[in-house]
């Protein structure tokens, strides 16, 4: 019951922000919206009581005893919950009110998520350095980049919806699709430097363990196509000024084949073949 509750509390903290947002951007009218220069104070907070809570309950997930357990429940919670993390720092610098709508469910759903898929994968050499520094700049790139898909779905909603002349007022506290464009190119290329350096430091780990500097295993294909991916689209944008639905395309493509790196393997491993087994 108490492991129930821990997930339950950051979820209901989450939902009350999307209320509170709701109410005072949706329901209020469009041009209330528009009218809003920044987060309430009261949104703030109550999204930070529920990064503090959602993060209590990670803790507990991910080191229940001596051991780290990481599967794919806790990994889906982990990215979405550093992505709400950077989120929310970004906020106090530039008015994002309009991505409530994007990333209050998906903090909601994440933080529900572990106890559906509890997943008890126990991570070996997990008090290694070379592990840790492994892992953490990997968790933050995955963060990063879920938050830039997150960002570019809404953008290619919002951009739809222009075009068309109807936009809605669950958007109408978007900043410009020019601003959302320059921030997406920022977590992209932020994310990328991490993701790179994550594939460094998994060259070096995997040699202290396996004695090879190299696995040609699904993560390292997979995390080296993201690479690819993400590393063309920067290129792109660079020379021939990429952007719209091409950088979004781009996006999420490296986003989708990121996530067959780890978190579809331990899917598949702990959901589809302990099911069928």
């Amino acid at each position: 019951m108490g492991t129930i509750l821990l997930h339950l509390v950051p979820a209901s903290l989450y939902a009350a922000v999307g209320v509170v947002f709701w109410r005072t951007c949706v329901k209020g009218g469009a041009g209330h919206s528009r009218q809003r220069e920044c987060m309430s104070t009261r949104e703030r907070l109550l999204l930070l009581a529920a990064i503090v809570a959602h993060g209590a309950a990670l803790h507990v997930a991910i080191f229940p005893g001596t051991d780290m357990r990481f599967g794919f429940g806790v990994a889906v919670s982990l990215m979405v919950w550093l992505a709400v993390c950077f989120y929310w720092v970004e906020t106090l610098y530039t008015r994002l009110e309009g991505l409530h709508a994007v990333v209050m469910p998906a903090g909601a759903l994440a933080s529900l998520v572990p106890l559906f898929f509890p997943g008890g994968h126990v991570l070996a050499n997990a008090a290694s350095p070379a592990f840790r520094v492994h892992f953490v700049i990997a968790m933050l790139a995955y963060s990063l980049f879920t938050l830039a898909a997150l960002h570019a779905m809404l953008m290619a909603v919002a951009g739809r919806q222009l075009h068309n002349a109807r936009f809605s007022r669950l958007l109408a506290g978007l900043p410009p699709l020019l601003t959302m464009e320059a921030l997406l190119f920022r977590l992209i290329s932020i994310a990328f430097v991490l993701l790179t350096l994550t594939l460094v430091t998994g060259l070096l780990f995997s040699e202290t363990l396996f004695g090879q500097a190299l696995r040609a295993d699904h993560k390292t294909v997979f995390a080296v196509v993201s690479w690819l991916l993400f590393g063309g689209l920067l290129v792109g944008r660079w020379l021939w000024g990429w952007r719209g639905r091409v950088a979004l395309r781009w996006t999420l493509a490296g986003f989708v084949a990121l996530m067959l790196a780890y978190v579809g393997s331990r899917f598949v491993i702990e959901v589809v073949l302990h099911r069928t087994g």
